[in-house]
């Protein structure tokens, strides 16, 4: 797509401003070698560390990683994010993570273990307020990590009927329903191993399997989905770091790749990624290897839009680093890097 005279891709980053970020980044994709070029930034918006584009490719929307929490809408048809109006408290502490599904935005607040919904207009901005804001109950295991609900990601299932709200401080994955009024209602909460603390989740592209990274413990939690029911079962786990150390090591994002064959996982606390092969119809999983993630905690994980580079968000040593990926083993080789101080996600167009 050609907008405002360009030929490239664009890839759009988030990244911290309270840690010195430039807020949100407009880049170009050269999709020949993966390299990116900035073409413009707006720090309009506090924290703004988590980003999704709108279906048509003209909006983006962004979290305001904040105690009052709130979300935002950038119109990116130019080079620099243009904020389209102030941005709209989410009734909920420190949104991480937002997806846009069935004409709202949804941010999931990981302070106050909640998910938001925010209803779009009909030109796609947001609207005033939200429709539903939807707590999580609950707790886990561990001490410091668990005391109460932690929603860290929402996403919508790939048949459109659902959103899945995956929440670290409970063990459980949600699923939930989105009416046509707005309201958000549980439809029903899986509950996975105690202790193991699900970040992020990412579903196979035939639509019938669900990854669900966890922060707690390094593993991947295989689940079959069944969407005709809106339910998730859980087949097993699988290390992403075997000989993980005793400390936390906190995975941080997951990624299939788009035939299905791979799945690749960040790992903050040893700063690599980690490449496993897919078996068994999606049903499992198997480690293959770990590489340098280019940086250091590498707090989000992207494939572009040719599927040909992936793509780290190192926060503490403040870059992208891009990989190409070898379409055959899914081994990934560092390729080269855009500096981005504290920088937090990374999306494609």
């Amino acid at each position: 797509m050609a907008v405002g005279g360009r030929d490239a891709g664009r890839a759009y980053i988030g990244s911290f401003t309270a840690a010195g970020g430039w807020g949100v980044v407009t880049a170009a994709v050269d999709h020949a070698t993966g390299a990116l070029t900035v073409l413009g930034v707006s720090d309009a918006v506090a924290d703004p560390s988590y980003l999704a584009l709108a279906p048509a490719g003209d909006l983006l929307y962004a979290v305001s990683e904040t105690d009052e929490g709130a979300v935002a809408a950038y119109r990116v048809t130019g080079a620099t994010p243009e904020l389209t109006a102030p941005p709209v408290p989410v009734r909920g502490a420190g949104p991480t993570h937002l997806a846009v599904h069935a004409g709202h935005v949804l941010t999931a607040n990981y302070g106050s273990g909640s998910v938001t919904a925010v209803p779009l207009r009909p030109d796609g901005t947001l609207g005033d307020a939200p429709s539903a804001v939807l707590t999580h109950k609950g707790s886990g295991p561990h001490p410091q990590r668990q005391q109460a609900p932690h929603a860290h990601q929402v996403v919508p299932d790939p048949s459109g009927r659902w959103a899945v709200g995956v929440d670290l401080g409970t063990d459980s994955l949600r699923v939930c329903a989105l009416d046509a009024g707005g309201d958000l209602t549980l439809h029903r909460e899986v509950a996975l191993r105690p202790g193991s603390g699900p970040r992020h989740l990412a579903f196979h592209p035939r639509g019938g399997i669900a990854y669900v990274l966890n922060e707690l413990t390094p593993t991947v939690t295989v689940c079959r989905w069944d969407a005709d029911d809106g339910a998730l079962k859980p087949l097993g786990e699988t290390s992403v770091l075997p000989g993980a150390p005793d400390g936390d090591a906190y995975p941080s994002a997951i990624v299939v790749a788009p035939d299905g064959r791979f799945v690749w996982t960040a790992t903050r606390g040893e700063d690599v990624v980690s490449v496993l092969a897919v078996e068994e119809a999606g049903e499992r999983l198997r480690f293959l290897a770990t590489v340098p993630c280019g940086g250091h905690w590498p707090r989000d994980l992207a494939l572009g839009s040719t599927g040909r580079h992936l793509y780290a968000a190192n926060e503490r040593s403040g870059d992208v680093t891009w990989f190409e990926v070898d379409l055959e083993t899914g081994l990934p080789r560092r390729a080269g890097a855009l500096d981005a101080p504290a920088v937090s996600c990374v999306v494609f167009d």
